[in-house]
């Protein structure tokens, strides 16, 4: 006679804990986005509502914790994306929504965050990184498809171009020029649209050499 074997499941964080751990992650993109990535993690931990212990517990270093951060910005960015491609029209209005979309993230100022300690290959960011670009693509490609997107750009020249003109500077009064970053995407937007005026010096960024840079 055979015995049955039981098999224990993981058990479920708790409700309180994922709120706490969410908030953790918002104090902290808050924080590193106004003074830089060497805030002192008490300091996350007081914006946050939550004791310094409830900080390790979450994240045992401040690299576990810049990695989570970045991957929840760039998760955020691609939902908006995806929100970009469900709405049905005008392919080029939907490009736009997402770039200005984009730019509240403030997926930019994570750039200064990856430190030469920052693993830039951990599968979940590589997960979060390559979901995104391929939502970019699309977008895209829907555009270009449609003729509204001057052909002689890619991926890489539109996710760069969007954190060098949304970088806020962290550790300055960096949301005293937030009033312009709409404005400035916007005339960058306008260069986009087919058909172009001029032609473009050079190639179009890809995704590799982006991620070399």
């Amino acid at each position: 006679m055979q015995t049955a074997t039981l098999t224990r499941k993981a058990p479920r964080p708790r409700a309180d804990a994922l709120r706490n751990r969410e908030r953790i992650v918002t104090a902290a993109r808050e924080m590193f986005v106004e003074h830089g990535a060497d805030v002192p993690l008490d300091e996350i931990a007081r914006r946050a509502g939550v004791g310094n212990a409830t900080v390790y517990r979450n994240f045992p270093d401040r690299d576990a914790l810049v990695r989570e951060v970045v991957c929840s910005v760039v998760d955020r960015t691609a939902e908006a994306a995806e929100q970009s491609l469900a709405e049905t029209g005008d392919a080029f209005a939907a490009l736009e929504r997402f770039v200005h979309a984009a730019a509240d993230e403030r997926i930019s100022a994570l750039c200064p965050m990856v430190s030469s300690t920052f693993d830039q290959n951990h599968p979940d960011l590589e997960a979060s990184r390559e979901r995104l670009e391929q939502l970019v693509e699309e977008i895209m490609g829907r555009a270009r498809g449609a003729g509204q997107l001057r052909p002689d750009v890619g991926v890489g020249d539109l996710l760069i171009v969007v954190s060098q003109l949304s970088r806020p500077p962290a550790g300055t009064d960096c949301l005293s020029s937030d009033r312009f970053v709409h404005r400035h995407l916007q005339l960058f937007l306008d260069g986009l649209r087919a058909p172009a005026r001029s032609a473009l010096p050079g190639a179009a960024m890809t995704i590799e050499e982006l991620r070399r840079s």
